[in-house]
Protein backbone atom coordinates (compact mmCIF):
# COMPACT_ATOMS: atom_id res chain seq x y z
CA UNK A 1 0.00 0.00 0.00
CA UNK A 2 1.39 3.43 -0.76
CA UNK A 3 2.19 5.73 2.11
CA UNK A 4 4.34 8.80 2.48
CA UNK A 5 7.69 8.98 0.74
CA UNK A 6 10.19 8.18 3.46
CA UNK A 7 13.16 10.51 3.50
CA UNK A 8 13.49 10.43 7.28
CA UNK A 9 12.32 7.39 9.26
CA UNK A 10 10.85 7.79 12.73
CA UNK A 11 12.97 6.20 15.45
CA UNK A 12 11.39 3.36 17.46
CA UNK A 13 12.88 2.49 20.85
CA UNK A 14 11.59 -0.81 22.21
CA UNK A 15 10.94 -0.47 25.96
CA UNK A 16 9.24 -3.81 26.67
CA UNK A 17 8.37 -6.85 24.60
CA UNK A 18 6.89 -9.89 26.32
CA UNK A 19 4.06 -12.35 25.60
CA UNK A 20 1.44 -9.82 26.81
CA UNK A 21 2.63 -6.35 25.70
CA UNK A 22 4.96 -4.52 23.37
CA UNK A 23 5.79 -0.95 24.43
CA UNK A 24 7.63 1.29 21.97
CA UNK A 25 8.63 4.93 22.20
CA UNK A 26 8.49 6.67 18.80
CA UNK A 27 10.54 9.82 18.11
CA UNK A 28 9.87 11.85 14.96
CA UNK A 29 11.78 14.75 13.48
CA UNK A 30 9.59 17.05 11.35
CA UNK A 31 8.53 15.06 8.29
CA UNK A 32 9.67 11.69 9.71
CA UNK A 33 7.44 8.68 8.99
CA UNK A 34 6.83 5.21 10.41
CA UNK A 35 6.44 3.59 7.00
CA UNK A 36 3.39 1.64 5.86
CA UNK A 37 2.38 -0.98 8.46
CA UNK A 38 -0.52 -3.04 9.80
CA UNK A 39 -1.26 -3.38 13.51
CA UNK A 40 -1.67 -7.02 14.49
CA UNK A 41 -2.92 -6.19 18.00
CA UNK A 42 -5.09 -3.52 19.64
CA UNK A 43 -2.93 -0.58 20.69
CA UNK A 44 -2.82 2.61 22.72
CA UNK A 45 -0.86 5.77 21.95
CA UNK A 46 0.13 8.33 24.62
CA UNK A 47 1.55 11.63 23.37
CA UNK A 48 4.72 12.85 25.07
CA UNK A 49 4.65 16.18 23.20
CA UNK A 50 2.12 18.38 21.43
CA UNK A 51 2.04 17.73 17.71
CA UNK A 52 0.18 16.92 14.53
CA UNK A 53 0.15 13.34 13.27
CA UNK A 54 -0.57 13.04 9.56
CA UNK A 55 -2.24 9.68 8.99
CA UNK A 56 -2.16 8.16 5.49
CA UNK A 57 -4.74 5.36 5.21
CA UNK A 58 -3.86 4.44 1.62
CA UNK A 59 -6.54 6.68 0.13
CA UNK A 60 -6.30 10.00 1.97
CA UNK A 61 -4.20 11.93 4.50
CA UNK A 62 -5.80 13.20 7.70
CA UNK A 63 -4.21 15.71 10.09
CA UNK A 64 -4.71 14.74 13.74
CA UNK A 65 -3.65 17.46 16.21
CA UNK A 66 -2.83 16.05 19.64
CA UNK A 67 -1.56 17.48 22.92
CA UNK A 68 0.99 16.24 25.43
CA UNK A 69 -0.60 13.61 27.67
CA UNK A 70 -3.46 12.88 25.25
CA UNK A 71 -4.07 9.22 24.46
CA UNK A 72 -6.17 7.14 22.11
CA UNK A 73 -6.84 3.47 21.37
CA UNK A 74 -7.32 1.58 18.10
CA UNK A 75 -8.35 -2.01 17.38
CA UNK A 76 -6.11 -4.50 15.58
CA UNK A 77 -6.10 -4.51 11.79
CA UNK A 78 -5.40 -0.79 11.28
CA UNK A 79 -3.17 -0.18 8.23
CA UNK A 80 -1.51 3.18 7.76
CA UNK A 81 1.60 5.34 7.54
CA UNK A 82 2.17 8.07 10.14
CA UNK A 83 4.13 11.30 9.60
CA UNK A 84 5.07 14.12 11.95
CA UNK A 85 3.18 17.04 10.43
CA UNK A 86 4.56 19.48 13.02
CA UNK A 87 7.38 21.99 12.58
CA UNK A 88 9.15 20.50 15.64
CA UNK A 89 10.12 17.01 16.89
CA UNK A 90 7.36 14.94 18.47
CA UNK A 91 7.26 11.74 20.52
CA UNK A 92 4.71 9.23 21.69
CA UNK A 93 4.57 5.87 23.45
CA UNK A 94 2.70 3.04 21.74
CA UNK A 95 1.43 0.09 23.81
CA UNK A 96 0.39 -2.96 21.78
CA UNK A 97 -1.73 -5.49 23.68
CA UNK A 98 -0.81 -8.96 22.46
CA UNK A 99 -3.03 -10.86 24.91
CA UNK A 100 -5.92 -8.67 26.08
CA UNK A 101 -7.37 -11.42 28.30
CA UNK A 102 -4.08 -11.67 30.23
CA UNK A 103 -4.53 -8.10 31.55
CA UNK A 104 -7.74 -8.91 33.47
Amino acid sequence: MPGFQCTSPAIPTLQQDDPTLRITRWDFEPGSVTGWHKHGWPYFVIMLTDGVLQIHDGAKVTDVPLVKGQSYMRQSGVEHDVMNGSQHPISFVEIEVKQPDALV
